[in-house]
């Protein structure tokens, strides 16, 4: 029979975490495990990665949830808990399908969990003063990124084009250098396209969520219109039943969709995402949601299953002073499982149930 624990970890930012919504200074997640009565010694470990003030389960009664959800590991309705605890049901099967292949941290072991190659990302450039975030690209470049993204929609949009403009004065090739943009639903539907024409003069690849998500007649119109190619993040967290994602992306037809298992329903969800988009020719790629290095971890490993070909949006696990240390290591622009560096633990408050 198998059990369950949980345990409640705050990360803490190294600088603060600046988007056009808020301003983080830390990440409250959870950690959870699971082990096997007649073997208690190998467990598998996952992250339920709550994101708060994003994630549709972001409400009263959580925690009790996950209580819940740990008690009944052997007969849990997974498809339930995909709908309306995502972030729950990414750290529970996580850790199952860690559990499941010997608890090692290689829940979806590949070539590159066996260190052969490294999944290309792109350079994450945060909010910031311009010269801070000129300082950022600059910086991304000098560490080998030939794809930046940057989040905008914080501050003075002409300043956010001398950013960009100064970003092309450096590299002025889109071969040499993709930039893709994150709003995070800044814009307003009215303004919205005059904003995407003059941002498509700097040779962008993509702009997530240009508007507020939940504006799916509005999102459709600026998805026929738009000079750069959309992609929608948060316009698909919440969305969780197969019949509404198809319907959604029927009517809207944007150009890719980002994935965040951590948002999406798990990695099951985030499949049946892909599985709706490859068949409308829809495009994407996954991204992290500023999990630990547990979570991330898990998705670097389905990700490479993927056979993925483009830039993913995933993290380095540098953000925090104290995240969970890991084999996974950054080398230019791409992400690596080194198999000569270990995973340290440390002794958790683990919560049995």
């Amino acid at each position: 029979m198998k059990k369950a624990a949980y345990c409640p970890y705050r990360l803490i930012f190294k600088n603060p975490a600046v988007t056009s919504r808020d301003v983080m200074l830390h990440k409250d997640t959870y950690f959870v495990k699971v082990w096997d009565d007649s073997n208690p010694m190998v467990c598998g470990i996952g992250e339920c990665a709550l994101f708060k003030g994003l994630s549709c389960d972001d409400r009263p009664g959580y925690e009790d949830m996950l209580a819940e959800a740990c008690r009944r590991i052997d007969s849990l309705d997974t498809a339930l808990l995909r709908r309306e605890w995502p972030s729950i049901a990414f750290g529970l099967e996580t850790a199952v399908r860690d559990l499941n292949t010997g608890g090692m941290m290689r829940p979806y072991s590949s070539t590159w969990s066996d260190g052969a190659y490294g999944i290309r990302i792109n350079g994450l450039v945060w909010m910031g003063s311009i010269n801070e975030m000129r300082e950022r690209v600059a910086q991304k470049i000098a560490h080998g990124f030939t794809c930046v993204k940057l989040k905008i929609g914080g501050q003075d949009f002409d300043d956010e084009l001398k950013i960009l403009q100064s970003i092309r004065d450096l590299i002025p090739s889109e071969r040499d250098l993709e930039i893709r943009l994150d709003a995070n639903g800044a814009f307003l539907p009215v303004d919205a396209m005059d904003k995407l024409y003059q941002l498509s003069q700097y040779g962008i690849h993509s702009i997530e969520q240009p508007i507020r998500q939940g504006q799916w007649e509005e999102m459709a119109d600026i998805c026929r219109r738009s000079p750069i190619s959309i992609a929608l993040d948060e316009d698909l967290i919440g969305i969780n039943d197969p019949v509404l994602k198809h319907r959604m992306l029927e009517l809207i037809r944007p150009h890719y969709v980002i994935l965040k298992p951590s948002l999406c329903g798990g990695i099951s969800g985030s499949e049946e995402w892909i599985s709706i988009a490859r068949n409308m020719g829809i495009g994407w790629w996954v991204t992290s949601a500023l999990e630990s290095n547990i979570g991330l971890n898990a998705i670097a490993q389905w990700t490479s299953t993927l056979e993925v070909k483009m830039p993913q949006g995933l993290g380095t696990g540098g953000l925090y002073v104290n995240n969970i240390e890991s084999p996974m290591c950054q080398h230019s622009e791409q992400l690596w499982y080194d198999i000569n560096r270990k995973w340290i633990i440390p002794d958790l408050p683990w919560i049995s149930l």
